[in-house]
């Protein structure tokens, strides 16, 4: 699947001998304008994992499920790495971090919070509501790496690809985590 998207970079960089057709349409961004895309953008996904690195410990207390629970916590670290991946990141660019806007991250997990408190007695519920809102999370985090990792390309850095690249890595890894958690506890209750 990454050879894909790669394979689909490559194309939207520039000249594809290999599609049908001929060359590939060229995304014609100065130099600055894909550095302040990236930015910004970073700066977005680097918000949110700072938001959700400090409602996720409330989230595993209120856990029930000891596999989710530690899947909860074993998420922490990851956002942690990936937060340190970024910083690396801002740091190559020259840049620093600066607020953000994640109002949608923020509203995911301010529902996953209304959602624990309404299943506050049936912690089946609850552990659902939890696995929903964590799949849903992560999912979103895997598509703004992706696109991260698209715009990266523009900015002829293999460090910052590869910093991404591990982000979404990790992102995957703990999206697919929280599958096998929902799909182990449905047939466990």
């Amino acid at each position: 699947m990454l050879n894909n998207i790669y394979n689909s970079i490559k194309i939207i960089d520039g000249y594809d001998e290999k599609q049908p057709g001929g060359p590939a349409e060229k995304i014609n961004l100065a130099k600055g304008e894909s550095r302040s895309f990236f930015i910004s953008h970073l700066n977005k996904i680097y918000s949110a994992k700072a938001h959700l690195v400090s409602n996720l410990p409330k989230i595993a207390s209120q856990a029930h499920f000891k596999d989710l629970k530690q899947a909860i916590l074993e998420t922490i670290d990851d956002v942690e790495k990936q937060m340190a991946r970024m910083e690396m990141i801002f740091a190559l660019l020259d840049s620093n971090v600066s607020p953000g806007n994640f109002s949608g991250l923020a509203g995911l997990i301010d529902d996953a919070f209304k959602d624990i408190k309404l299943h506050q007695k049936k912690h089946e519920l609850r552990d659902m509501s939890v696995l929903f809102y964590l799949h849903n999370i992560q999912s979103m985090e895997m598509a703004s790496f992706q696109i991260l990792q698209i715009a990266a390309v523009k900015l002829k850095n293999n460090q910052i690809k590869q910093l991404i690249r591990e982000n979404y890595d990790e992102a995957k890894a703990d999206r697919i985590l929280m599958l096998l958690i929902a799909a182990k506890y449905i047939t466990s209750v």
